[in-house]
């Protein structure tokens, strides 16, 4: 599979889990984060096509594999993310 069409299949997935994608410049890498009651994922504009796949495949493998087609799921694995990495469940007494 192109690593273009990878890159919009991860892209789409995301969007479909509820998070807007955003393009930037700056000195980072990327990654997700909340800001004002929506869920975002920011990747560095200029990172090789590559680079955004990383990205992408690193935030998808924290989010819970409900809906994951079998492609993303090869795409996560092939870039070294298990599926395991989900954030811990932490109950507050």
């Amino acid at each position: 599979m192109r690593k273009e069409k990878k890159l919009k299949l991860l892209e789409r997935a995301i969007s479909k889990e509820g998070y807007k994608i955003r393009y930037e410049k700056g000195n980072f890498i990327g990654g997700d984060c909340r800001l004002h009651n929506h869920n975002i994922v920011v990747v560095n504009k200029f990172l090789p096509v590559e680079g955004k796949i990383y990205t992408l495949a690193k935030v998808i493998s924290k989010l819970p594999e409900v809906s994951r087609l079998p492609e993303v799921r090869t795409i996560i694995e092939n870039y070294g993310f298990g599926g395991n990495e989900q954030l811990p469940f932490i109950d507050e007494p």
